[in-house]
């Protein structure tokens, strides 16, 4: 059991064909692929990062698994340039680095945090979000515990916020964090 695995499990239950999902930090693309294959042909699904190498990876992976999506070279923080508010059935991210890649390059919170709040107005009522927050090593704690404290003060009535955490598990495992939007 680990933070990924329990995310594509809620995904799995959360997401249905049609939906309209968005991939917002694609690394290799298997999160892409995911949310393909959940969408269906008769849903949508978008990718972003700003890695020349992930974005052609992930649109590699989705060539040859016969998968549809829209692969952006563009940070997560600039989604809503793409997308209209209240439109959006799921958000996905991975925060930290790409697993493999230069290890100088990661998600910061100066980006992370506007990219989150960009996504929960893109949601629709009943739309959910997941985060899998990486930290520690080169990247540090900074984007952790900012993203935490700006968790706390979002509007409990407009959405449930479940941040889980590893209490036997060493080596800063990575967060699952789950987010619902609130009918209304």
């Amino acid at each position: 059991m680990n933070t990924l695995s329990i995310i594509h499990d809620f995904l799995r239950r959360q997401v249905h064909p049609g939906a309209f999902c968005i991939d917002a930090t694609a690394g290799r693309g298997r999160d892409t692929a995911l949310l393909c294959r959940l969408a269906g042909n008769e849903g949508r699904v978008m990718a972003f990062d700003i890695q020349e190498r992930a974005v052609c990876e992930t649109r590699a992976l989705l060539e040859s698994e016969g998968l549809q999506a829209e692969v952006i070279q563009d940070s997560h923080a600039n989604m809503a340039r793409y997308v209209s508010p209240g439109t959006v059935d799921c958000i996905m991210f991975n925060f930290g680095r790409l697993p493999g890649g230069d290890p100088k390059i990661f998600t910061t919170a100066a980006s992370s945090l506007p990219a989150i709040s960009a996504g929960l107005t893109l949601l629709r009522s009943g739309g959910v979000m997941t985060l899998a927050l990486y930290y520690g090593k080169e990247n540090g704690y900074e984007e952790k515990n900012s993203i935490l404290s700006y968790l706390k003060g979002i509007n409990d009535r407009l959405f449930t916020v479940l941040a889980c955490d590893w209490i036997n598990r060493p080596n800063d495992p990575p967060l699952p964090i789950f987010i619902w939007k609130e009918h209304g």
